[in-house]
């Protein structure tokens, strides 16, 4: 034999076994069981609840605005005190005012000045206009025709006068009411009781009427914290499950180691729309609804504005079958000729394959996906309403084992890190 052939066998052989101990890797690989964490299937009480955040708000506050134009003269109180209603708050410079009310009052004694020589004026003319028709019933040649005529117009023009005069005082009574009315709107007083939670004005400032412009016209906002709400945007997915009543737990920023429990008592019928910028750079608008919770019992020393996070506890369930959030999983299912389906024999589309939501149960070592109808989702478990019983052994973890899994697969109990450490 050649060495050429000899060494053309040699590397037939090589390939050969290379081939063989692939295979046998291979086979070996394939009958490899997957390390799962294995859960049995088993009835816990569970919360649904909906997660959204806001801020505090108290039920009532007022912007205390100024109705006039003036500089403050005096302010009565500081950010933080408490007031009652009638309380003083702050004094707007009144010179101007009280100089209009005194030209308001002049105007009005002229005004009725005029009126009572309007009047003496009517009753002159009345008894001219008298004389005359008395003179002409008994005489015509006593008095012409045109001296009767005169005196019937005195008397008209004359009554003209008079309530010409009257509408004069009328005048310039309201003049002198607005200009009172102006007066006492330069002392402003607490409109309601409550604490000043916002002060925007300082003494010296000028105050200017908030017509045109709530922000630029404040002066402070008073809040009534005697109730407290929490106000949150629940997104429209979740806000379909809410209803008044509710209860609610509420986890306030500025209090890291309470809880405070209060009660939907508001859900509002309207939509707030917010933008959103997604990754692509595109602009949508993100639909949220505004709740109102009230709190039962807030701390003494709460304050609006501080930002809040509520659960909305939607339903409970005590003793039902669950199954772990993380061991529900999507796979193509293949409608089974005895499996019942909604939709026409004839048609086929329902014959077709579809995602469908399940989990996958272990018998003996092998793991098959099994189709489950879930119904609330708790903080770790999903309701199971029909697919798995309890005491059934199911795939629980992890999320990545989840994902790769399929029908048919020999799997096994993960060792924990302290089986691990554990010494034989």
């Amino acid at each position: 034999m050649s060495r050429r052939m000899k060494l053309g066998l040699i590397a037939g052989l090589l390939v050969a076994v290379v081939g063989a101990v692939a295979a046998l890797g291979a086979a070996k690989s394939k009958n490899k069981a997957v390390e799962v964490r294995l859960e049995q299937v088993g009835t816990r009480d569970l919360v649904a609840v909906v997660t959204a955040s806001g801020k505090i708000e108290p039920d009532t506050k007022v912007d205390v605005l100024s109705d006039i134009q003036g500089r403050i003269t005096k302010l009565g109180v500081k950010e933080g005190d408490f007031v009652r209603k009638g309380d003083f708050l702050l004094q707007i410079d009144a010179a101007i005012y009280q100089a209009a009310v005194s030209r308001s009052k002049g105007f009005l004694a002229s005004a009725q000045s005029d009126l009572l020589r309007a009047r003496a004026n009517l009753d002159q003319a009345r008894r001219a206009r008298d004389r005359a028709l008395e003179l002409q019933k008994t005489n015509t040649s006593l008095i012409t025709q045109e001296s009767v005529e005169q005196a019937v117009t005195g008397y008209d023009v004359a009554r003209a006068n008079l309530d010409a005069s009257q509408a004069s005082v009328d005048q310039a009574r309201a003049g002198l009411l607005e200009s009172e009315d102006n007066l006492r709107k330069t002392r402003i007083v607490a409109p309601i009781s409550g604490r000043i939670t916002r002060l925007a004005i300082e003494e010296g400032e000028v105050a200017v009427p908030g017509t045109f412009s709530r922000d630029v016209g404040l002066l402070m906002t008073i809040a009534d914290l005697s109730v407290i709400l929490a106000k949150v945007q629940v997104d429209e997915t979740d806000v379909v499950r809410l209803a008044q009543g509710d209860s609610v737990e509420v986890s306030i920023d500025a209090f890291p180691d309470s809880t405070f429990i209060g009660t939907v008592t508001k859900i509002s019928n309207s939509a707030q729309l917010t933008a959103t910028s997604t990754a692509s750079g595109s602009s949508d608008r993100a639909v949220d609804f505004g709740v109102e919770i009230t709190l039962t019992n807030p701390p003494q020393d709460i304050r609006p504005d501080l930002s809040a996070t509520a659960r909305i506890v939607t339903d409970i369930r005590r003793g039902t079958l669950a199954v772990p959030i993380i061991a529900l999983t999507v796979r193509e299912h293949e409608k089974l000729p005895n499996e019942t389906t909604p939709a026409a024999a004839g048609d086929s589309a329902s014959r077709k394959k579809k995602e469908t939501e399940g989990v996958f149960v272990v018998t003996n070592g092998i793991a098959n996906f099994r189709p489950v109808k879930v119904g609330i989702a708790g903080d770790e478990y999903f309701e199971v309403v029909e697919g798995v019983k309890a005491g059934e052994t199911i795939v629980a973890g992890t999320y990545q084992a989840i994902r790769d899994l399929k029908d048919s697969t020999k799997v096994k109990a993960a060792v924990t890190d302290s089986a691990k450490g554990k010494k034989p």
